[in-house]
């Protein structure tokens, strides 16, 4: 599986956009495929125009996502906020600096509106449940 760095060092060395849309598509084909039973209204991302699912959950220290899109493109950018988030910390995910990442790949000016109010509906939706993970942790 890419991780972050790999999708930054494979962006910079592909040419053209409809290249690294392609790597996008290859990414999302690398994701582990979601149950069924997980897919529903409670899990579905509200303000994407394609279907996306994110379950989160937290294990020991880290919160681990599970998440899925009908969309090949869209799956792409599910497997980007994966890699962003998944296996980190509640408090990580919640002071990490998602903006960085898509100015740094170029998708802040290359997505289409749909899409990028999609991405950041999931973002949203990882960061919420990273919140209540926080508001629910024992005080120290």
């Amino acid at each position: 599986m890419h991780s972050l760095d790999d999708v930054y060092e494979s962006f910079e060395l592909l040419e053209d956009w409809s290249e690294r849309y392609r790597f996008l598509i290859e990414l999302g084909e690398e994701l582990t495929p979601m149950e069924d039973a997980l897919k529903t209204d409670a899990t579905k991302v509200k303000g994407c125009l394609s279907q996306v699912w994110v379950v989160g959950r937290r294990e020991g220290d880290v919160m681990r996502f599970f998440a899925d899109s009908d969309a090949h493109i869209v799956r792409g950018l599910v497997a980007l906020v994966m890699r962003m988030y998944d296996g980190k910390s509640p408090a990580e995910i919640v002071g990490f600096d998602h903006q960085g990442v898509l100015v740094k790949l170029g998708l802040d000016k290359h997505l289409s509106p749909g899409r990028s109010n999609g991405l950041h509906s999931m973002i949203k939706r990882i960061v919420a449940l990273a919140q209540v993970e926080l508001a629910n942790a024992p005080s120290a």
